[in-house]
């Protein structure tokens, strides 16, 4: 019922607002377990996507969402799960990832959608990247659902970093044709089929994007474009302050010429 209000308020309003446009819509399920598994651009993209859909999609979230104290905390819990996103504690390193796993199965064997990010992270310069094994692959091959590749197109436009007001735009989203991974079922604890399955899902996501592919994961692109930022910001600062230095050694000097000049006459 939260749910349908919220798909009704929210949804509504960004439809109405952003008019996103969609392609393959076909590809979802009238019923049943299907995985929903997108590229990742914006923090909008969790309600633009169940936004265009007539059934509700199950994201995973952090569990921080849903635990802050306080009247906001109580209402950003009520936003989360009003959205259809899951409460997962990711803070504890291989067991949180054991815990959205877990929670993904959950709602695909209850006959639900269940949406994923397979970078695991937001892509920092518009550009695909790798997508990590585990996930994905091992709730796909746990529970035999299909997994449907979603590209979000131009949300990232919509409200780049820093920017407070979204800049009204059509984002875009197209839905790829199912991918049966059955063949694969009871091998999910083989890395090397967890890799293939989620590098053929992000090579579908690809042709459905247009992104430009890097083969590097999400999170190690983003260390290095700070390193980078780092590195000017240190640069910058250093040449800051060797002008500065020269700068008050001119000033230095002109005031001891200054001075010479006044001792010669006499003033």
């Amino acid at each position: 019922m939260i749910y349908g209000a919220m798909k009704f308020s929210i949804g509504g309003s960004l439809k109405l607002a952003f008019r996103p446009w969609v392609e393959g819509l076909e590809n979802i399920p009238v019923r049943g377990p299907a995985i929903l598994a997108s590229n990742h651009l914006s923090f909008s993209d969790s309600f633009f996507l169940p936004a265009v859909l007539d059934r509700k999609v199950t994201f995973i979230a952090k569990a921080e969402y849903f635990t802050a104290p306080g009247v906001k905390g109580k209402l950003t819990a009520a936003f989360f799960r009003g959205v259809g996103q899951l409460p997962v504690d990711r803070s504890g390193g291989r067991g949180a990832g054991e815990a959205a796993i877990r929670a993904g199965i959950q709602v695909v064997e209850s006959g639900g959608l269940f949406g994923i990010y397979p970078e695991g992270t937001r892509s920092p310069d518009g550009r695909l990247y790798r997508g990590k094994p585990g996930g994905l692959a091992r709730v796909a091959l746990a529970t035999g659902a299909p997994v449907i590749p979603v590209a979000m197109i131009d949300t990232e436009k919509i409200q780049p970093p820093g920017q407070v007001m979204p800049k009204l735009m059509r984002p875009g989203i197209r839905i790829g044709a199912p991918l049966d991974f059955t063949r694969y079922q009871g091998m999910e604890g083989d890395r090397f089929i967890l890799r293939s399955v989620t590098d053929e899902v992000m090579y579908e996501i690809m042709k459905l994007s247009g992104q430009e592919y890097v083969d590097i994961y999400a999170t190690v692109a983003k260390r290095q474009i700070a390193d980078e930022a780092k590195l000017k910001s240190d640069e910058a600062k250093r040449k800051a302050d060797e002008e500065k230095r020269k700068a008050d050694e001119e000033k230095k000097k002109a005031d001891e010429e200054k001075k010479k000049g006044t001792d010669r006459t006499g003033g």
